[in-house]
């Protein structure tokens, strides 16, 4: 019945109008090579910075969550709590209008810059998380060792736990590369340039001039062709660092 059900869908689907509305070839091709040379390209840039920067603000969160030091580790606590539980696209709306506006700060980079410390902000958070939980995972035997070879604190936490703790994130941290890579086309909140424009921006814009969804069909394979190698690649380390363990 369902197998019947679906051979009468296929046979009532206009095929042709959806091939034009969204496999149009003309159009897609007009988008060549400036969907990729502009777009995946500032994709991938926006993605990299903002995965940078919340990785060095992620480290400092974690290393104060872990802190004894009492403010330092309330102040780590209320950052990863408010940036966990906004929606980072209301932190992006925040970064590139309230702040500005209510507060007469200019960000650096104008809106994109703005949005990009949107997403900093949020990475941080979610990172700050990941890092410390790898960070608590090192064996306290490693920390007592280095101690009793008369390591510093600090130099135990740099030259010991530091590194082991990352080896444990590593895919995790590579998911939320992934999870950047997509959240970058929430900066269109924010505006953009022609040249800073994202690969959904870069889309979005090109469906809205052609009346028709190729574009977007083109940015979200453009997507898969960057998503799915990563997330393979995630999974491989997940099994390798399973069994190394």
């Amino acid at each position: 019945m369902f197998a019947a059900a679906i051979i009468a869908l296929i046979l009532a689907t206009n095929w042709p109008r959806i091939a034009k509305q969204f496999l149009n070839g003309e159009i897609a091709a007009a988008m060549w090579p400036g969907i990729v040379t502009v777009g995946l390209r500032n994709t991938i840039v926006f993605t990299l910075i903002a995965f940078a920067g919340g990785l060095i603000l992620g480290i400092a969160l974690a290393l104060m969550k872990l802190s004894s030091v009492g403010p330092f580790k309330w102040f780590a606590t209320a950052w990863v709590e408010l940036f966990r539980g906004l929606p980072a696209l209301l932190t992006i709306f925040a970064m590139a209008f309230m702040i500005p506006i209510g507060l007469g700060w200019r960000l650096p980079g104008g809106p994109v810059g703005a949005g990009l410390i949107g997403l900093i902000l949020v990475a941080s958070a979610y990172m700050a998380e990941t890092i410390r939980a790898g960070l608590q995972a090192v064996p306290k035997g490693q920390t007592e060792a280095a101690r009793s070879l008369g390591m510093s604190p600090i130099k135990t936490m740099i030259f010991i736990v530091i590194p082991q703790g990352f080896r444990i994130v590593i895919p995790p941290l590579t998911n939320e590369f992934v999870l950047l890579l997509k959240d970058t086309s929430l900066l269109f909140i924010a505006g953009a340039f022609v040249w800073s424009k994202d690969l959904t921006m870069f889309a979005r814009d090109a469906a809205t001039q052609n009346a028709n969804s190729t574009p977007l069909v083109v940015a979200a394979v453009l997507y898969l062709i960057v998503t799915i190698p990563l997330t393979r690649f995630v999974a491989w380390l997940e099994r390798r660092m399973a069994r190394q363990r």
